[in-house]
């Protein structure tokens, strides 16, 4: 007691002041497990907004006050549990949506979360390598890049060692591919000198990367067609950015390499229902969360299915639940045919597929796993499997007697490497005959 009356008197003769400036409000463990938040909210009933200690003995001096001053502690924003708001392409495809008054398409989802001009996944990064999303072939080895050029040189032997010729390469990546074919073929000096290479990218940051990887330097001036070139210093050769085929110059051989770039084109997806095949679509649900919907109705892309389903099997299709048209693949191909029946030339297009049906292989991947089709777009990349059958069939028809060999053998006789999920298939002029190793 004698103790206590010593400290109490000790401690009257000061006011002690705890001020908090910065720390935030605690979370302090119950002995439930559970957690209380207390926040600077809570107020105490005593003078000066504190608390008094008791006293003892009514002749004894007031006890210390102690202050606190809680004008520092953090005041948490309304609603701080709720999740981060949503990304700006979330908003855009909502957007949509509601404009519509109706769901979208899965393709037109997809065209979105790719190449959206603002957002898209490919637009505004780098999504290649290991520090990326995905690797793909030509930055795993040199090599990849130097035997598509070999592959190159060869067709354009067998088109007669042409003076000129279109190089086009569809969705180049960083360029890596066309940098090694270049340096790999760099000592041919008649075949570089004839090559006129033409790059068809939409992404800005791509096409910087592309330009540094070719080592252009200069621009030359305009051509016939009043594009301005710059120069690979790898072979003195012109290049040129598009950002669609049909905008690169026609009336020349051309050559065309599609390396993973199929897959990347906009898919639609049908079920099978009650009412027959049903589209797939992506609508915004109560919770104000994207989810996937059929369609009640048939819709434009049922027409590409009917054509699809003609081109195989009765006993192929009524196996399927679900299936993967491409109609923007049709279309490209169609378009390749066309020009290299006119202008002569071939077309080599590498990508993962099968030789049959797709069913559903729709995936998103973001560094290097894969997430949720529907989660947080635009940050993701999205491909599908490539339907090798139909840009045959697409081939053949827009030729009328044309050639679209493509590796149809045995597995155990498959090339060595990706395997038979990784299929090669060339589109030529049949005037030039098949091309290597397609024989």
């Amino acid at each position: 007691m004698l103790l206590r009356k010593v400290l109490l008197r000790g401690a009257s003769a000061s006011r002690l002041l705890i001020s908090n400036k910065s720390p935030p409000a605690s979370l302090l463990p119950l002995a439930s497990g559970c957690t209380r938040f207390f926040s600077s909210s809570t107020q105490s009933e005593g003078p000066n907004d504190g608390f008094v200690a008791g006293q003892e003995g009514g002749d004894e001096q007031p006890a210390a006050t102690i202050t606190v001053d809680r004008s520092g502690l953090y005041h948490p924003p309304e609603h701080s549990h709720e999740p981060t708001t949503e990304s700006e392409l979330v908003k855009h495809l909502k957007g949509i949506i509601k404009f519509r008054g109706g769901p979208i398409s899965v393709a037109e989802y997809m065209e979105e979360v790719l190449t959206n001009p603002k957002f898209g996944f490919y637009i505004n990064r780098d999504v290649f390598g290991a520090e990326g999303d995905f690797i793909t072939s030509p930055e795993v080895s040199q090599m990849f890049g130097e035997m598509i050029g070999v592959w190159v040189m060869c067709l354009w032997e067998q088109m007669g060692q042409p003076k000129k010729v279109n190089l086009v390469e569809l969705g180049p990546g960083r360029g890596t591919l066309m940098a090694d074919l270049l340096r790999g073929t760099a000592k041919f000096k008649s075949f570089t000198d004839s090559m006129h290479i033409h790059m068809v990218e939409c992404s800005p940051v791509l096409q910087k990367l592309q330009h540094q990887n070719l080592k252009c330097e200069k621009v030359c001036n305009a051509d016939e067609n009043g594009e301005k070139s710059s120069v690979t210093s790898i072979t003195g050769s012109p290049v040129t950015w598009y950002s669609s085929l049909e905008q690169v110059p026609s009336g020349s051989p051309t050559i065309i390499l599609a390396h993973e770039f199929y897959d990347a084109l906009p898919i639609h997806q049908f079920q099978r229902s009650s009412r027959g095949w049903s589209e797939k679509m992506v609508d915004v649900g109560e919770d104000s969360k994207l989810r996937f919907v059929l369609s009640p109705q048939p819709t434009p892309a049922t027409l590409y299915l009917m054509k699809r389903c003609k081109w195989a099997t009765e006993k192929e299709v009524e196996s399927l639940k679900q299936i993967e048209i491409c109609p923007k693949a049709i279309d490209l191909t169609h378009t390749i045919a066309q020009r290299i029946s006119s202008d002569g030339g071939g077309a080599l297009i590498i990508d993962y597929g099968l030789n049959g049906v797709i069913s559903d292989s729709l995936q998103a991947i973001r560094k290097h796993k894969f997430v949720s089709i529907l989660d947080d777009p635009g940050s993701a990349d999205l491909s599908a499997y490539v339907d090798f059958p139909s840009l045959k069939h697409t081939a053949e028809e827009a030729s009328g007697e044309g050639e679209a060999p493509f590796w149809e053998g045995p597995d155990e006789l498959a090339p060595v490497g990706m395997g038979t999920r990784y299929l090669a298939m060339a589109i030529v002029n049949k005037k030039q005959g098949t091309p290597v190793p397609f024989q």
